[in-house]
């Protein structure tokens, strides 16, 4: 897979601000662009994926509804009772470790 030049023109002050996410992470700016594009992509590609699934065999249930505990100490933001979908069985940490798998 080959790569291809993108020239973008962009505000001064965004350009700023990607030079300070880009350096608290001892990246380069267009290394930490390339990345948070490759996220993005990643994140639009698996709920295409998730949709099309639930197209095919209807919408995950788990019977039960969700109970939540405490989003500051879990995570979880949804409100209780709120279905669990095929979105939600995959944690951030498995959604990061996906992507960084596909660079």
């Amino acid at each position: 897979m080959g790569s291809t030049v993108l020239s973008l023109r962009i505000d001064g002050e965004l350009l700023d601000r990607l030079r300070q996410h880009a350096a608290k992470r001892g990246m380069s700016v267009q290394d930490y662009v390339v990345r948070t594009l490759i996220r993005d992509d990643f994140d639009e590609r698996f709920n295409a994926a998730v949709d099309e699934t639930e197209k095919f065999y209807g919408p995950a249930t788990t019977g039960e509804p969700v109970t939540t505990g405490d989003p500051a100490t879990t995570g979880d933001l949804r409100t209780t009772g709120e279905p669990l979908t095929a979105r939600d069985s995959m944690t951030t940490r498995d959604s990061i470790t996906a992507r960084d798998s596909l660079t």
